[in-house]
């Protein structure tokens, strides 16, 4: 079963954005088995900038999109989004990817069950 989630806020301020690494991590795992795509898109983009400096104790959406990647989750950002913020392709987590709306269309139409945060 394919699984996409889309996220749209920020990455810190709003509990939305944690929440969708959380679903999306629990839905990988080996006891759930899905195929997980995970889209960021809006002012979600900068939860994939690397370099994020966190409070101890306090969830870091760098390491939890480093944790998704490594799960095997296809990660990609909204490549309008990403110019409208002033970032680049250097700028992302390693394994996040540009993307754009034809992508996330056909993740879409491919998918089981699509979740919007």
């Amino acid at each position: 079963m394919m699984l996409t989630i889309i996220v749209n806020d920020a990455p810190y301020g709003i509990e939305k954005p944690w929440n969708a690494l959380r679903l999306a991590s629990t839905s990988v795992s080996t006891d759930i088995g899905m195929k997980v795509s995970f889209f960021l898109m809006g002012d979600s983009v900068v939860a994939a900038n690397k370099g994020q400096k966190t409070p101890d104790g306090y969830y870091n959406m760098e390491k939890m999109l480093q944790s998704l990647v490594s799960k095997g989750v296809e990660v990609k950002v909204c490549g309008a989004c990403i110019d409208a913020r002033g970032l680049v392709g250097s700028d992302l987590v390693e394994g996040v990817e540009r993307g754009s709306m034809k992508i996330l269309a056909t993740w879409i139409k491919e998918s089981d069950k699509v979740v919007s945060f």
